[in-house]
């Protein structure tokens, strides 16, 4: 059985939570392996649609098995909210959920620090959710972070909650001239969530290679996307965690010898949110055109995606950094009805041509595009189920970005619903990484 890595190959918000969703019947287990609460998978059944933030998307599917491990920082107010809507919609998590006690907390205080840090960067701001998973991260490096497993211990718990919550209340009010947080409200807050945490604690490495010794596949799930890792990202307009594929295995305990392959997810055009170098962003009615059709809107946070042409460069480069055995396209029916449709095949910096990305973000936020131009097509793809059948003018396209990106193109998604996808079977890598 196959271990496969979905990985985001541009700034996120690829469509991941549906395309793991498709496959989750072919898997065993599925885990998230970085992020918190500021990535949103959203997964439309039929006329239903869930969003999901922590909890991985293959819960929706009653026989698997779900892992958040510890690589992902949790909010015990918001994984609450999100068991408590799983719950009304008869989806049940008991014995179906592992969350690592090693995976860290996010607290009231590192939410409190972040707002006033984006406050006072100002015109500067990065474009943070302000949802405190930055200065969680923070923490976690430091070596001061508080983790699932320390809940077991409340004395203990306490104790360090005072420490922490005392120099951050002294970071707030010398340095970002903020009100103080009260250490008790936090303590009694955390505690009164801590039994239902605790009930889905466990050590998920030991959890997931016991897994895969008995013969069971796993999924590992990602949030944001290659643009967003902090180490190969527009760094520092990225996320605290890596949302690369080699995150995977710091993110859940497991080796690299035991990972088969890496599905990466693009979408047909390129969207991102938030501060920060973006190449092909279109202005005026092009853009508003694919951001309404697309409904390109945060899961999370409801914030409008900045639009662009598809960006060849850079996801090529995710090419690179992640190893892609195969390439998923999504949103391919948003393009519908274009006269023209263009692609990003390199960048020109003052007169030289780039047709690798640059790690200086000054250069990145100065290049100007480089594009190919293709004919669109006047067709609504939504509805059609073989990929034949696409107008011949999509398939040039999809066959063009293939060859770009120097990766195999085996699933199409035309729409949020399961159903509303092409496989293509012959695929042989596919078949490989989904084998029975």
């Amino acid at each position: 059985m196959s271990n496969v890595i979905i990985v985001g190959t541009q700034w996120g918000d690829e469509g991941k939570g549906k395309i793991v969703d498709l496959i989750t019947e072919r898997f065993d287990v599925v885990a998230r392996y970085q992020g918190g609460h500021n990535a949103g998978h959203t997964v439309c059944i039929s006329d239903r649609q869930f969003i999901l933030h922590l909890i991985p998307s293959g819960i929706l599917h009653a026989d698997k098995c779900c892992v958040i491990g510890n690589g992902v920082v949790i909010d015990p107010a918001a994984l609450d909210e999100e068991l408590q809507m799983l719950s009304e919609a008869g989806i049940f998590t008991e014995g179906r959920l592992f969350i690592s006690n090693r995976a860290h907390l996010i607290l009231p205080y590192h939410t409190a620090v972040e707002e006033a840090e984006e406050r006072l960067r100002g015109a500067k701001a990065i474009g943070t959710t302000s949802r405190g998973i930055g200065p969680c991260y923070e923490d976690k490096m430091a070596r001061r972070g508080l983790r699932v497993g320390d809940l077991q211990h409340p004395d203990r718990f306490r104790q360090k909650l005072s420490d922490r919550v005392e120099q951050k209340n002294r970071l707030l009010e010398q340095v970002y001239q903020a009100p103080r947080l009260d250490v008790q409200a936090i303590f009694e807050r955390t505690m009164q969530r801590a039994p239902q945490l605790l009930s889905f604690a466990t050590d998920t490495a030991e959890y997931l290679s016991g897994a895969i010794n008995d013969g069971k596949s796993v999924l590992f799930e990602g949030a944001q996307g290659t643009q967003l890792d902090v180490d190969h990202g527009t760094y520092p307009f990225v996320t605290s965690s890596n949302a690369t594929a080699g995150g995977a295995c710091t993110g859940t305990g497991v080796g690299p010898s035991r990972i088969n392959g890496v599905i990466g997810i693009a979408k047909a055009y390129t969207t991102r949110v938030g501060a920060g170098p973006f190449p092909t962003e279109l202005r005026g009615e092009i853009e508003v055109r694919i951001r309404e059709k697309g409904t390109e809107y945060g899961a999370s946070t409801g914030r409008p995606r900045r639009c662009g042409w598809f960006d060849a460069v850079v996801v090529r480069y995710a090419g690179l950094i992640n190893d892609l055995s195969t390439l998923v396209i999504t949103k391919l029916d948003v393009l519908d009805g274009l006269d023209e449709i263009r692609i990003c095949v390199a960048y020109k910096y003052r007169g030289e041509v780039l047709r690798f990305f640059p790690t200086d973000m000054e250069i990145l936020s100065q290049v100007d595009p480089v594009y190919e131009s293709h004919p669109g097509w006047q067709t609504d793809t939504s509805q059609i189920h073989d990929y034949d059948e696409l107008p011949q003018a999509a398939r040039s396209y999809l066959n063009r970005l293939s060859e770009l990106v120097g990766a195999d193109i085996s699933i199409i998604s035309l729409g949020p619903n399961r159903d509303e996808t092409i496989i293509l079977e012959e695929s042989s890598r596919l078949k490989a990484l989904l084998k029975e």
